[in-house]
């Protein structure tokens, strides 16, 4: 399997992304390129805020806090305490530890490095085997239009709580990729997909120019984030069917088709693709359920099989 998959992109964003990323991590190494969502950061009282780069980092780096699933282990909350004693601003919540990686990137950033070096910094120092890499160094913010009006993502998805019905989504469309970004993609034997939500996590990233037609080039095997019509996290669900697309595999494979050979979907959830849907694309069942290190990899190596199979028919 290794020695057909050389070099793996996979798409990421969030929780259930990030615990994708480390079983590739586990079995592919510094042959993993992760390209992550960058539409959900923010400047937060002047610091540069990542949070889906941070969730990728912290999972390989190990740092993890096991029982919220993001965010950083064994975490304070000085810094906050202090805030909220001040009467400033609290609702993005901080912690001292993960405070201390946004002042850093920060630190960087104004130094004159690009996003895609500041991370690369960052991975370096905590160790990171495989290559991860922001889709852009320049923002590219997503915006939520909601029944209360157009939202940053950040105020839509923390602030309010995910709560307000989402009416349409906006990206940075035509943004110029991360020239790394670009490079790992274009180089890629294969393209993963993550379990991230395709609307909020992996579209920003596809609204980039050029990034479909390379994906259009290259094996695609998404991994739905949904099971028996429910996100495992977050409110992919939700939006979902507020947007018209509904809550189905069928509608992943609808979303992602321009470019996908396969999809990989929970063994547990009972809907079945009809033919007509699947026409020219690869469905199979696995355990995508992550709950240890080892359902991690166990899908990572199940995802790089199917991986190698693709690879075969195109020889």
């Amino acid at each position: 399997m290794g020695k057909v998959v050389h070099k793996v992109a996979a798409l990421a964003g969030g929780v259930g992304g990030a615990k994708l990323v480390l079983g590739l991590d586990a079995v592919l190494g510094a042959n993993l390129s992760t390209i992550v969502n960058t539409g959900d950061d923010m400047r937060w009282f002047g610091l540069q805020i990542c949070p889906d780069l941070d969730s990728v980092l912290y999972a390989l780096a190990g740092l993890t806090d096991p029982a919220r699933g993001w965010g950083v282990a064994d975490e304070s909350w000085e810094a906050l305490a202090a805030l909220k004693r001040l009467n400033a601003p609290t609702w993005f919540q901080l912690g001292d530890r993960d405070l201390a990686t946004h002042l850093e990137r920060t630190r960087l950033l104004e130094s004159g490095l690009t996003l895609s070096q500041a991370t690369a910094e960052l991975a370096g120092r905590w160790s990171v085997a495989s290559k991860v890499l922001p889709m852009s160094d320049k923002p590219c913010p997503t915006k939520v239009q909601t029944e209360n009006g157009w939202l940053s993502f950040q105020e839509y998805f923390v602030r309010e709580a995910c709560r307000p019905k989402v009416l349409g989504l906006r990206y940075r469309r035509g943004a110029l990729p991360g020239a790394a970004a670009m490079a790992a993609l274009q180089a890629a034997d294969l393209v993963v997909i993550c379990p991230s939500n395709p609307w909020l996590s992996i579209a920003p990233i596809l609204a980039l120019k050029g990034v479909e037609q390379v994906l259009k080039q290259k094996p695609v095997i998404a991994v739905s984030p949904l099971i028996a019509g429910q996100a495992v996290k977050g409110p992919a669900a939700k939006i979902a069917g507020e947007l018209g697309f509904g809550a189905t595999q069928a509608a992943i494979i609808h979303y992602y088709k321009p470019f996908l050979d396969a999809l990989v979907y929970d063994h547990t959830d009972p809907e079945r693709i009809a033919p007509k849907v699947q026409t020219g694309i690869i469905v199979r069942q696995q355990q995508t359920l992550m709950k240890t290190r080892q359902d991690k990899i166990a899908l990572a190596e199940a995802v790089l099989e199917l991986g190698a199979e693709l690879l075969a028919k195109k020889k």
